[in-house]
């Protein structure tokens, strides 16, 4: 910006100068350039300008900075742009079928073909492949903010979590829906319990409540009696009313009949009028006491302390003195103690992550107790900020002293675990980036007949959006590779999720911060697809998106948010859809079950990867196996035979002679 020099009443002034830089002429005019009409320029002496005074200048000079950054933005979006044409695009598909809802989900299950929906005052049920509407339970005054749903055989248990921090389990089969009890309501709202974490065993014969009230924390252990719910259904028995009343909710009439609720499936109702077992309260397990100055005497009373060797690694029977433990401190404070706002004190445990696990040697078990196969038998858990990994045996009553059966402790604190779907591999972040991976199917044999085929792959996703494929195969050493770099320039490609297709070993989804959902081939690894939502809907919350991804089939939902309809006032005429990705029913897709980058001989011979197989696969490889080990058998048999009979005509031989 700038202003010219001459004005109205300023005399205005005009000649001709030459191009270029002047020179001094050389004193003969024989070398004195020759003029000409070209070398020169016409200049405006009043079109000169001027400085700009305060604050006029700084406001040009950012105005200029603001053109510059503006360009810089546009230069980066051609380039990116650019980018993106030259780079091979996935095949994106769009969902199958659209689930048009009148009220916005909050969360959502998959089991069998059913898929349950959590919203406003309770939960609904549909047909996972037609979006046919089964059944709507609302009985509540609040929303349903989570939802579990766990496969029985031929029934479900579906346990739901509203807004107050309220349990309650349900049992669904093709009868009706059943309650079977709220797990923490209470008749005193003062005394009422959150809820803010829970976890059923695989198969629906334990189930775990994280609970919290009253500035305390704890873990409460059920024990399910799912084959007296299968009696009670067949030969059901009205409820007797007891003396003390629950608040527990009614057995009301449906909903008004709508044009909605037309296509729903008449044969499943609400059975509020049989009484089904209540879960068996078998443990409460609360949160590790802080470590603090020893109270015994001398080392043998440590010793005497631990039974056995259960809970050897917990820390707390020590024989360290709290004038030890102040040393320490004042050994740490004395160098960092000025960077320190405050005094720092231990924080009681907010927060725990529990798993339910199947019998193995490498878990610490009394000798007394035996448990079915397939059944789980121990709680793992570790609580926040905590380097221990606690191992609780289920096989116990309330009235039994609550003492973890075996310790793992581990180097730095436990930061995340995860316990692979078959209950076969079990993992350990803790917060110095080191992983612990267990393989408890291999475990199960004291004695391995074979060498060592313990192999797994890990997909680890880290806080700065890199995505990470860990494996460990037999006795070597792990191998990590990258799969996605942590993104620099463009932080909209983040990846906020991921999640694996069980139901095809190897395959991932992975969620980007940008809305965009793909489909990895973590072996090769490769980009197979994407997937979309239709060009009226996007993710309301893509850092967050609402989805859930199918165990028994290779399909997932995904919540699907219209843009009008978020911005309006109006939340009556509001409507959200739930899409339904199939990826077996797309043409790229259709044969990747038979086209997988896992080999043949881990799909049969991995256990991880049998349990997902389906049931014809899995009977085909049992028998296979079990052919192979008769023949086995047979072939040692004539070997030995043989053998036998050449001695026996050796010891005739030499009695002859």
């Amino acid at each position: 910006m700038s202003i010219p020099r001459g004005s109205q009443v300023q005399k205005r002034f005009s000649s001709f100068m030459r191009k270029g830089l002047l020179e001094v002429p050389s004193p003969t005019e024989k070398d004195w350039p020759k003029d000409d009409e070209n070398d020169y320029v016409f200049v405006d002496l009043g079109q000169e300008v001027d400085s700009l005074p305060q604050p006029y200048r700084m406001i040009n000079k950012m105005v200029n900075l603001l053109f510059d950054k503006c360009w810089e933005v546009i230069q980066e979006r051609d380039a990116l742009r650019d980018v993106e044409f030259s780079r091979t695009q996935p095949t994106t598909y769009p969902p199958l079928v659209e689930n048009k809802l009148n009220k916005m989900p909050n969360c959502m299950a998959i089991s069998q073909d059913y898929v349950f929906i959590g919203g406003a005052k309770g939960f609904s049920i549909y047909n996972l492949y037609n979006a046919k509407q089964i059944y709507i339970w609302e009985k509540l005054k609040v929303d349903i903010t989570s939802i579990w749903a766990t496969d029985l055989g031929n029934e479900i248990l579906i346990a739901p979590v509203d807004e107050m921090g309220i349990a309650r389990l349900f049992y669904f089969n093709k009868d009706g829906l059943f309650l079977i009890k709220a797990i923490n309501e209470v008749d005193d709202a003062s005394k009422q319990t959150t809820c803010i974490k829970m976890e059923i065993s695989q198969g629906g014969d334990f189930a775990a409540f994280l609970l919290q009230g009253a500035g305390d924390i704890w873990l409460d252990v059920y024990k399910l009696p799912k084959e007296s719910w299968l009696k009670e259904v067949e030969h059901p028995q009205p409820a007797i009313n007891p003396k003390k009343k629950v608040r527990q909710p009614q057995p009301n009439t449906l909903e008004p009949v709508t044009s909605e609720n037309l296509e729903m499936d008449m044969n499943v109702c609400f059975r509020g009028d049989i009484k089904l077992s209540l879960p068996v309260h078998i443990m409460k397990i609360k949160p590790p006491k802080p470590i603090t100055g020893t109270t015994f005497k001398s080392p043998l009373e440590v010793f005497a302390k631990v039974e056995d060797y259960y809970g050897l690694g917990s820390g707390q029977n020590h024989f360290i003195k709290d004038s030890q433990w102040e040393q320490l401190a004042a050994i740490f404070l004395a160098p960092h103690g000025k960077y320190l706002d405050k005094e720092w004190e231990e924080e009681p445990p907010s927060m725990a992550t529990f798993h339910f696990l199947l019998p193995s040697s490498i878990i610490t078990m009394p000798m007394e107790v035996k448990g079915p196969s397939g059944v789980a038998c121990v709680l793992g858990i570790h609580w926040a900020g905590s380097h221990n990994f606690f191992l609780y045996s289920l096989h116990r009553t309330l009235k039994d002293k609550v003492d973890p059966e075996g310790v793992w402790p581990c180097a730095a604190p436990i930061a995340v675990s995860q316990l692979s779907y078959t209950c076969t591999y079990l993992v350990l972040a803790c917060e110095d980036g080191v992983l612990t991976l267990w393989d408890l199917a291999e475990g199960q044999n004291m004695y391995p007949e074979s060498p060592l085929k313990s192999q797994m792959k890990c997909v680890v996703l880290c806080t700065d959006s890199s995505l990470y494929l860990v494996t460990a195969k037999r006795t070597q050493g792990p191998t990590i590779s990258v799969l996605v770099e942590r993104p620099i320039k463009h932080l909209d490609e983040a990846i906020c999720a991921v999640a694996p297709v069980l139901a095809l070993p190897g395959m991932l989804l992975i969620f980007g911060k940008n809305g965009s959902v793909q489909l990895m081939d973590v072996a090769k690894p490769q980009i197979i697809c994407a997937f979309a939502l239709p060009r009226t809907y996007h993710l309301a919350v893509p850092w967050k998106p609402l989805f859930a991804v199918s165990v028994q089939h290779p399909c997932f939902l995904l919540r699907g948010d219209h843009p009008d309809e978020i911005e309006s006032d109006d939340t009556k005429n509001i409507q959200d859809s739930v899409f339904y990705f199939n990826l077996e029913a797309y043409p790229l897709l259709e044969h990747i079950s038979r086209n997988h980058s896992i080999p043949e001989t881990d799909m049969t011979e991995n256990m991880a990867f049998a349990q997902v197989l389906p049931l014809e696969k899995r009977c085909e490889s049992f028998l296979q196996k079990r052919f192979q080990k008769l023949e086995k058998k047979v072939k040692e048999q004539e070997h030995w035979t043989r053998l036998r009979r050449y001695s026996l005509l050796l010891q005739r031989e030499n009695f002859r002679k």
